[in-house]
Parts: structure tokens; C-alpha cells; sequence
């Protein structure tokens, strides 16, 4: 019997971000967390414009990640679908309602801009003030800023462990 063949996480990110695609997602970012987090290696973006459409697309998304091979994937928030989240251990995606994507602001805190028609939606809405889409301040501080190298040196390993147990 051989041993079902783990697709890679190239191949996971186009089917994700395809699938997004596919549903008119909006918006839709890719951010690379290799080398800046241990969460996983990427993780997508995209918006919806309803609660209905939102969890649409993270019902969908998920499907076709487990017909493509992944394997373990969770789903949070589908009882509201504000804000979805399918975690598909090495891809973790985020899919929105435009109003919510814009408080969370996911992008300003890994240093992205949002994508400019996300923007321009949510200035024409004129929901939220200014500040809360001013990206000049650059990527917002975490808590593992205070940290000295003996500190990170443990969390790290700590990360390490935990994306092990998860695998």
C-alpha cells in the first residue's frame, strides 16, 4: 500500500487562491509568513460582500484543499461568517466581510497595504475614519518586540513544537 502523496504548499496556495478566485472573492492577498512566523508558511486574505457569500467561500475553499489532498482542515467562525477562517496547516486563510476585514486590518499588521479596491470601498462607505486606514505608521509592534534573544530562543522552539504536534 502506498503512502497518499502530500501535495505541496505551492500547489495548496493555488488551489486556495483559485478557489477565492472562482467565488469573486475580493481583494484577495497572499502574505508569506516564511522566515516571519512559525503559524504557518502563507496566509490569504479575501473578502465578501455578505455573511452568505463569506461562508460560501470558506465552505467551498475547504473542499477543494481536501480534494486536492490537504489534509486536517478546520473552519472557525461559520456560525456568523463575519469572518472565516479555514486553517489548512501551511495556508491559513481569512475571508472577510469588507467592514470587518477593514477593523481587523490583518494587512497593516503584516505590513501590507490593503489591496486598493479594497480601500477605495471602504472610503466610499465612510464607515470607519482615516486613521483607521492610515498604513504610514508601517507594520503594528507585537508583543515579541520586548523580547530578549534568550526569550525568542524559547518561543521559537516552543512554535516549533506545537506546528510539529499539528503536522
Amino acid at each position: 500500500m502506498t503512502d497518499p502523496v502530500t501535495p505541496s504548499v505551492e500547489h495548496m496556495l493555488d488551489v486556495a487562491r483559485q478557489s477565492l478566485e472562482d467565488d469573486k472573492g475580493e481583494g484577495i492577498v497572499t502574505i508569506p509568513l516564511i522566515g516571519k512566523s512559525s503559524i504557518a508558511d502563507y496566509m490569504l486574505i479575501a473578502s465578501g460582500r455578505s455573511s452568505r457569500q463569506v461562508a460560501s467561500m470558506a465552505e467551498k475553499l475547504a473542499f477543494k484543499l481536501k480534494e486536492a489532498g490537504a489534509q486536517g482542515i478546520t473552519l472557525e467562525g461559520m456560525q456568523t461568517a463575519d469572518w472565516v477562517l479555514i486553517d489548512a496547516k501551511d495556508i491559513i486563510v481569512h475571508v472577510f466581510r469588507p467592514e470587518v476585514r477593514s477593523f481587523y486590518n490583518l494587512e497593516k499588521m503584516w505590513g501590507i497595504d490593503l489591496p486598493p479596491e479594497l480601500r477605495t470601498a471602504i472610503e466610499e462607505s465612510g464607515a470607519f475614519d482615516d486613521d483607521m486606514l492610515d498604513d504610514s505608521e508601517g507594520p503594528i509592534e507585537t508583543a515579541d518586540d520586548d523580547l530578549d534573544d534568550e526569550d525568542r530562543a524559547m518561543l521559537a522552539r516552543v512554535e516549533s513544537e506545537e506546528r510539529a504536534k499539528r503536522k
